[in-house]
Order: structure tokens, then C-alpha cells, then sequence
């Protein structure tokens, strides 16, 4: 047997990629982090699936299911919410599963800050503007940051910050960024991304505390920080599609293509 590890994506079960609704649809045992994932997304699990919303589980729960069903061949869709690479806490999965020899397989997912991005009508990486992303969260009372990779040492580089698990510390990422970034920053909050109950909440790194107070928002959101958040119009375009700019497939005026602009 061999154990699923999918990305069910932001939420909307739309966004289940084709190979992951065939799995589930094909699996005998089905987990899927319900706090998470809505159980339309596992609704594809076959006909007398054991479907179970593992939000109340432990680990040793779930690992305990995942050898019951090891025990009778049974294949294990384990749905995370969006991309199980990023915060899936699959590693310590993976660890148990390696040593009792089971094989998994990993299935990527929409992450939350693709949908965010979609939902805003825009691109995160704007040319001359803004062309990193920095991943990454805050430790509050989950498992502690290593060290190094501080909110402060990211902001250094005045790129675009996705900030997850942090929506209850935002006087310190006030705090932290706004020496770098300045008050006038663009913020965006996106709370349930892709679900029929999304909220996108715009300010600024001054007043955007105030305005997800006033929203009530506490959980399940995702913080973008960053200049291309702005109403940018005066902008330079991509080299990609610059005709000066030959590469493989597009040489100019007949000549043979520049590898170097590959």
C-alpha cells in the first residue's frame, strides 16, 4: 500500500488538481485535516471509504490508522491543506512511515498564496518592483523559528513577505517591519482564501491592525507585506516578451539566437 500525501489546496475544491481527486477517488482510507480542508474536497473518496476529519487526532492517532490500513493492503489519501510542502508538518509523518517501511508519495497543492494572489487580479513578482517571495511564519506558541530566520532579517531585503500563523502578532510585525518597509507599506490579508466566505483586507503596515480588529479576524489568514502590493502602473516590462530580447524560440531579424538570455 502506499500513503497519499495531498495538497487539497486554499479551499476551493475546484482547485483539487486532477491527479489528486483521482487518488482519493481511488483510496480505501481517506484523512483529511478537517480545521483546514471542507469535506467537500474528500467528497470524491469512493463509495464505504473510511473518511476521517483528523483535526482531533494526535499524530500517534493518525499513524495508527495509517497501520491499520497498512495491515490490510489499503491505500491512505492524507488530504492537507493547500501545499503539504509548506507547513504540512508531513516531515514527522514521513519519519514514522520510513521506518515501518511504508511507501508514501507526495501530491502538490494550490498553496494559499497563489489563490490569495489570484483573488487580488495580480502578479507577486512585478519587474523592477519586487521579485522574491519570502515564505515563512512567525513562532508565537507554535515550534520555535531557527535561528537566523527572523521576520527582521527578512525584511532586510525589502521584498514581498507571505506571512502564515501570524494573524495575532501583528503589532510586532509592526514593529519589526515598518523600519524597513516604512509605515506606508501595502498590506493584504487574506482570510479563507478561495472559500465562499473570503476576505481580503487592504491597508497599510500603520493601520492594518486596526482594520482586521474591526473585522474580527483570528485565524486562517495569510499576511502579504510588500511594495508590489501597491497600485503600481509605472513599471517596466518583463524581458520575456521583448522582441530586443532573442532566445531560443524567438531569434531577431533572422540572427541566431543568444543563449545567454535563456
Amino acid at each position: 500500500m502506499t500513503v497519499y500525501f495531498i495538497g487539497a489546496g486554499p479551499g476551493d475544491p475546484e482547485l483539487l488538481t486532477l491527479k489528486a481527486a483521482r487518488i482519493i477517488g481511488n483510496c480505501p482510507v481517506c484523512l483529511y485535516a478537517g480545521s483546514l480542508v471542507p469535506p467537500e474536497v474528500v467528497d470524491c473518496a469512493p463509495e464505504g471509504a473510511t473518511v476521517m476529519d483528523t483535526a482531533p487526532m494526535t499524530l500517534d492517532d493518525t499513524h495508527a490508522e495509517i497501520l491499520k490500513a497498512h495491515a490490510k493492503g489499503h491505500d491512505v489519501a492524507r488530504v492537507h491543506s493547500g501545499d503539504p510542502s509548506l507547513y504540512g508538518a508531513i516531515a514527522e509523518q514521513i519519519r514514522r512511515l520510513r521506518a515501518d517501511n511504508i511507501d508514501y508519495e507526495i501530491i502538490p497543492g494550490v498553496p494559499a498564496y497563489a489563490a490569495a494572489a489570484a483573488a487580488l487580479g495580480q502578479e507577486l513578482t512585478v519587474p523592477e518592483v519586487g521579485q522574491s517571495i519570502v515564505l515563512t511564519r512567525m513562532s508565537m506558541k507554535s515550534t520555535a523559528m531557527p535561528e537566523g530566520e527572523t521576520l527582521e532579517n527578512f525584511a532586510k531585503t525589502g521584498t514581498t513577505l507571505a506571512i502564515h500563523l501570524a494573524i495575532r502578532n501583528l503589532r510586532e510585525i509592526e514593529r519589526q517591519l515598518i523600519p524597513h518597509y516604512g509605515e506606508d507599506c501595502p498590506v493584504v490579508v487574506a482570510y479563507r482564501a478561495s472559500w465562499p466566505d473570503q476576505l481580503f483586507i487592504r491597508g497599510t503596515l500603520s493601520d492594518i491592525r486596526k482594520k482586521v480588529r474591526a473585522e474580527k479576524i483570528t485565524r486562517t489568514a495569510l499576511i502579504l507585506v510588500g511594495p508590489v502590493l501597491g497600485q503600481i502602473k509605472d513599471f517596466k516590462d518583463s524581458a520575456l516578451y521583448d522582441p530586443s530580447m532573442p532566445h531560443v524560440l524567438r531569434p531577431v531579424d533572422g540572427k541566431d539566437p543568444d543563449f545567454r538570455h535563456l
